[in-house]
């Protein structure tokens, strides 16, 4: 059997990418805790840096370690090369920063993390890149805000906190008419959806959550889904059409040719990694490197846990309203979740508002209260006091966060213990 062949993401998270270490026999990625790398003799240096080859020069832009995490991550999600990076932040930083300068815009849906809304109100506006917001429930909207200076369209599969399905479908297509590749976030969807079976371009992770599963390591992850065609749309994607200054005026698209569909990736790796220097550690590629091994599992018994829960809250009277993937839209569930699994993360409003919410995050014991999620624990926030507290109560609004909004991250411990914490919680409030 030709592992390479598979298309079962259960095989590619144990076998893509590595097999055992030529040398040892180790079966275990070894952690190639390393700065730099002995060249062959001259010719193979200049060779390396004229990217006439490719291998590594320095862990700041590539790591072994680091590299076969890569490779897994991306025959994981069906790409063709990935770029491992220091944080999730990092990651959507790079994927925009790879194709947008100064000037540019691009398009981004309002159903996001709050970190990355201040990411992109903020900071890459501080830097000459405007973002401008559009409704996702209206794919359209990003045609109608979409001129010759947006060079790519932002969406997450399941927007954290919100939970509305993105419509990916709709929106790539609409992007690829346009020559605007769609980058979506789909760090809250693993193995659940495939995003580039529907038409993204480009996925970013944030593999501290449910790639990691651990809640022990931070990263990030760009995967390139070889599918968009820069090289047909010179004028709204200069970034890898143009002579690139930063890089002896190579075109990434020609650069590219010899090494097959990596224009983007190769970029991302070569001038923005290189500049900004957020690489990821070896030591953190190697516990994802375990930790996506039992991505799958993971997945299955928090999706089950999930809608067990969900099933809880529906039926309780403090709760006012209960949000999950697979209530409503019956036509995204089946289109995106053919797994019949729609994740862990629930969202819902408590009656009496603030004050409750507060009374339930402190009555809970075997839920941690912490700023994250994709973890094997089940975990608690109360997002519009936390996480998306920088935004203005009418951005929070336009997220999806409001005052009497709870989300939750169900963990894989037994699914009576997790009910039964929350039955006292919510009884005590």
């Amino acid at each position: 059997m030709n592992i390479l062949n598979s298309k079962n993401e259960e095989t590619l998270v144990l076998h893509s990418g590595w097999r055992s270490d030529p040398s040892t026999n180790s079966v275990a990625v070894p952690i190639y805790q390393t700065t730099s790398y002995q060249f062959n003799d001259a010719s193979h240096a200049e060779n390396l840096f004229a990217l006439k080859e490719l291998g590594n020069i320095y862990t700041r832009i590539m790591n072994p370690t680091c590299d076969v995490l890569e490779k897994r991550l991306a025959a994981f999600e069906g790409g063709v090369a990935a770029l491992a990076v220091s944080s999730g932040q990092s990651a959507t930083a790079i994927a925009i920063q790879n194709l947008a300068k100064k000037g540019d815009n691009i398009i981004s849906s309002t159903d996001i993390y709050g970190g990355t809304w201040n990411l992109f109100s903020n900071t890459l506006n501080d830097q000459g890149i405007e973002v401008r917001f559009v409704d996702p429930s209206r794919p359209e909207s990003f045609k109608e805000a979409s001129d010759t200076k947006t060079r790519a369209y932002f969406g997450e599969t399941l927007p954290n906190p919100k939970l509305n399905v993105f419509p990916i479908e709709e929106v790539a297509e609409i992007g690829k008419s346009l020559g605007i590749p769609l980058i979506l976030d789909n760090t809250a969807a693993p193995f659940i959806c495939k995003p580039f079976n529907f038409g993204a371009s480009i996925i970013v992770h944030s593999t501290t959550k449910y790639i990691g599963g651990q809640g022990s390591a931070i990263g990030g992850v760009i995967i390139d889904g070889g599918n968009f065609k820069w090289q047909n749309y010179k004028n709204q994607q200069p970034a890898l059409n143009k002579p690139d200054p930063s890089y002896h005026g190579t075109i990434w698209t020609n650069a590219a040719k010899p090494l097959g569909p990596i224009a983007y990736i190769l970029k991302a790796r070569t001038t923005v990694l290189r500049d900004i220097g957020s690489a990821m550690s070896p030591f953190n590629a190697f516990q994802f490197i375990q930790g996506i091994e039992t991505l799958p599992l993971r997945i299955e018994r928090q999706s089950q846990n999930a809608q067990k829960v969900v099933n809880f809250l529906n039926e309780n009277d403090k709760i006012s309203k209960v949000i999950y993937p697979n209530i409503g839209k019956p036509e995204k569930k089946n289109k995106y979740f053919n797994k019949k699994l729609y994740g862990n993360l629930i969202g819902f409003h408590i009656k009496n508002g603030y004050e409750a919410c507060k009374k339930f995050i402190n009555n809970l014991n075997l839920f941690y209260h912490v700023a994250n999620i994709g973890d094997v624990r089940s975990l608690a926030i109360h997002p519009s006091s936390t996480t998306h507290s920088q935004l203005s109560l009418k951005d929070q609004h336009k997220a999806g966060v409001s005052k009497d909004y709870i989300r939750l991250s169900i963990g894989i411990e037994h699914i009576d213990d997790i009910l039964e914490d929350l039955t006292k919680s919510l009884d005590n409030i």
